[in-house]
């Protein structure tokens, strides 16, 4: 353990300096590129066993262009992140982003995104802490990062993920209520979430969020791990009405936290989000959306964005070219001028994020 420690500290050394001061890695699980780049599926729309308020779903989301049926799903991917950032993974111009572990389920895929190593041993979603260093550990060991790392999730495996024990990194997830010195909000969603249990997930989305705001509010970590996942709880469920509506709370939210770091003088002008899903979903085979893993095709297909002040706008990247979820850990410790290492083969940096 003394020569992990000391392998992270040595290779934490500083790049070129960026702008970028703080990153937040945020992830909403499960969620389709074709969604992403595509807005509402009108081949799913289109499926009684699938929708439950057709009309509705109509009226808040389609629109006869996908240009305009994405912006309506997701108007801070589409308005915001288009202009000022970047999105990858459309594979109908050939832009391709691919996990590398071979399940395509979430504990694998955390691990890939957080590690940068696709690791054929985890292979489970089951409680056990990872043996992996995550990039959020390894950024928690250099000096001037040293407690300013925090995580926030409604799936309750991501503490073993990030081996909160070993890390020394707090991480609220699931049920788990806030401890200590409670701000109203904190004290009223603790007292929503006790009462009111989520049917889908392991907590509301709303309540990780706003938590999780509260938290960067009162502490400004300057790396936070942000993680929803209703959107492949409805998935799972056939709920494609409440998929989307999920993503879209989603985009809210990503906005919401977007604006208050732009309007906060911590933040402003010096936070770069990394935004990614862990796994994708069936597709050539309609009825198989609401699944993933290696006996449904497709589901290694995924997308990023990435939006910051180091970040060329670059908006859609539509050149032909394959990048991969283990290259994310690599790339989010980069924006802060650390050569993440952790004794593994992982991926490399995605160069083109980077001015």
């Amino acid at each position: 353990m003394k020569r992990i420690l000391l392998l992270l500290l040595l290779s934490g050394y500083a790049f070129a300096q960026n702008k970028t001061e703080n990153v937040f890695i945020i992830t909403t699980d499960g969620f389709r590129w074709q969604e992403v780049f595509g807005g509402i599926d009108s081949a799913l729309l289109n499926k009684k066993e699938f929708v439950r308020g057709k009309d509705r779903l109509k009226k808040t989301f389609w629109s006869d262009t996908l240009e305009e049926r994405r912006k309506k799903l997701l108007p801070f991917f589409w308005n915001t992140i288009a202009s000022q950032g970047q999105l990858y993974g459309n594979r109908w111009v050939g832009n391709k982003v691919n996990v590398m572990n071979p399940y395509w389920f979430s504990y694998p895929g955390y691990n890939e995104i957080l590690t940068g190593y696709a690791d054929d041993k985890v292979n489970s979603n089951d409680k056990k802490l990872n043996e992996n260093i995550t990039v959020l550990e390894f950024l928690n060991q250099q000096k001037k990062l040293k407690g300013k790392v925090a995580a926030y999730s409604t799936w309750d495996v991501f503490p073993y993920i990030i081996n909160e024990p070993r890390s020394g990194i707090p991480v609220n997830s699931g049920k788990e209520l806030v401890q200590g010195k409670l701000t109203e909000k904190e004290e009223m969603l603790n007292e929503i979430q006790s009462n009111y249990t989520s049917l889908a997930s392991d907590r509301h989305d709303f309540v990780t969020y706003y938590l999780a705001k509260e938290y960067v509010k009162k502490n400004k970590p300057n790396v936070f791990f942000l993680s929803f996942d209703e959107t492949d709880e409805f998935a799972h469920e056939a709920k494609y009405d409440e998929y989307l509506f999920a993503a879209h709370t989603v985009d809210k939210f990503i906005a919401d936290l977007w604006n208050y770091c732009q309007s906060t003088p911590e933040y402003k002008g010096k936070t770069t989000f990394i935004i990614t899903t862990d796994h994708g979903r069936g597709d050539k085979n309609k009825a198989q959306w609401t699944s993933h893993g290696q006996r449904v095709a497709d589901c290694y297909q995924i997308w990023f964005a990435v939006i910051g002040p180091d970040t060329p706008a670059l908006g859609e990247v539509k050149t032909e070219g394959q990048l991969y979820q283990n290259q994310l850990a690599k790339t989010a410790a980069s924006f802060l001028g650390y050569d993440f290492q952790n004794g593994k083969e992982i991926g490399k940096e995605v160069k083109s994020a980077k001015k």
